[in-house]
């Protein structure tokens, strides 16, 4: 049972990148609001941890997420100085493939809707600019100087130390075994209790669709893998000579970046292998398999990058549908927010997920145009 009390204004069930953003928006608004989360805070099992997640504006996937990628940016530079602590990294982020790649393309038109400052570069171009890159003729490049990373658990401590800080209440290894509506709000039961709220918000990472009662839509967790391969001439992959980085070879996207935090250059590879998996049983062991994939990228792309490997670790995405994200009130439940299916891409987003989260909770609407992400697209 809660050490303080049993009802609340608004639960948030997950307590990783969205779900501590969202507290912190909550408590931050002065709403009485509890966390719950199944394992430690932060912990491994789910897909915000680690030291660092690719942030751009050059945003191939859908240009209409970079008007979030403005506000995000806000919300990182005011976490940081609530917290006065570094969290964001603007390194600079490239997207490179084959001239007609949807990951060149696509970043070029972000950059020219939006206004963004970009360069389109050569191959050639690129390696005199970054001489840790080594792409094959014919593919190019586009440079924007506003992108990095964003350090994922220490932000993740940071939304969570500012919502304590707010007034917020949040357990930690605190399974939730299910949820109902009642006549006055919703009832949440976990392992270790029973609390009542007005509203409430899911998310819960890879366990959302677990939790949330619709047929609408699915969300399918997938086994990722990554690596941290030390270079053999480290000075050309610092933060300050070699950003973060997508490189699509027209069929995979790799994507990673500078050292940072844990030694050598981090490389991933977007739906590694494509396995679905059930999150309580996946094997969580990298294999030999999932170093090799990802070092034969280093030996291709990363001119004197591809030394000793120095780690190897794997996480979760959870993809919706059609692989953009899922925020919206439950149809049959209009005091029920999920935020999930965020597909791989979600956690550059968490501080402005959060905020949107919070309004639909708390107001029942947002001011950001959220209708991409709307669950009656399915």
């Amino acid at each position: 049972m809660s050490r303080h009390q049993d009802k609340f204004e608004v639960i948030v069930i997950g307590m990783g990148g969205m779900g501590t953003a969202t507290t912190y928006h909550l408590a931050r608004r002065g709403i009485d609001v509890l966390g719950l989360e199944q394992y430690d805070i932060p912990h491994s099992k789910g897909s915000s941890h680690g030291s660092t997640r690719v942030i751009r504006k050059a945003y191939h996937e859908d240009a209409s997420y970079v008007s979030l990628l403005h506000r995000a940016y806000e919300l990182w530079e005011q976490l940081e100085t609530e917290r006065d602590e570094r969290l964001l990294y603007k390194t600079g982020s490239v997207s490179a493939g084959p001239p007609t790649s949807e990951l060149v393309t696509g970043a070029t038109e972000a950059c020219e809707e939006h206004s963004l400052t970009y360069d389109r570069l050569s191959a050639g171009e690129l390696s005199e600019r970054f001489p840790g890159f080594e792409l094959p003729d014919g593919f190019e490049a586009v440079y924007q100087p506003d992108g990095g990373f964003v350090d994922a658990q220490n932000s993740v401590v940071a939304h969570v130390e500012r919502a304590h800080a707010h007034g917020a209440e949040i357990h930690g290894r605190e399974a939730v075994e299910g949820w109902q509506s009642t006549t006055d709000g919703v009832r949440v039961t976990t392992e270790k209790g029973s609390y009542s709220a007005d509203r409430l918000v899911i998310s819960a990472g890879a366990w959302t669709g677990e939790l949330v009662e619709t047929d609408d839509f699915s969300l399918s967790p997938e086994r990722q893998a990554l690596a941290w391969i030390q270079p053999e001439k480290p000075d050309l992959f610092s933060m300050d000579s070699f950003p973060a980085f997508g490189v699509s070879d027209g069929e995979n996207l790799h994507y990673g970046t500078p050292v940072y935090g844990v030694p050598g250059v981090k490389i991933g590879r977007h739906h590694h292998f494509e396995q679905d998996v059930d999150p309580d049983e996946m094997d969580r062991e990298p294999t030999d398999r999932d170093e090799r994939v990802l070092r034969d990228f280093a030996d291709s792309y990363l001119r004197d990058g591809a030394g000793p490997t120095m780690g190897l670790k794997t996480c979760i995405y959870t993809n919706s549908p059609d692989e953009n994200f899922v925020i919206d009130r439950l149809p049959n439940h209009s005091n029920v927010v999920v935020a999930g299916g965020f597909s791989g891409h979600g956690y550059k987003f968490a501080s402005v997920v959060g905020e949107i989260a919070a309004d639909l909770a708390a107001d029942g609407t947002t001011s950001h145009d959220i209708d991409l992400f709307s669950l009656d697209r399915f």
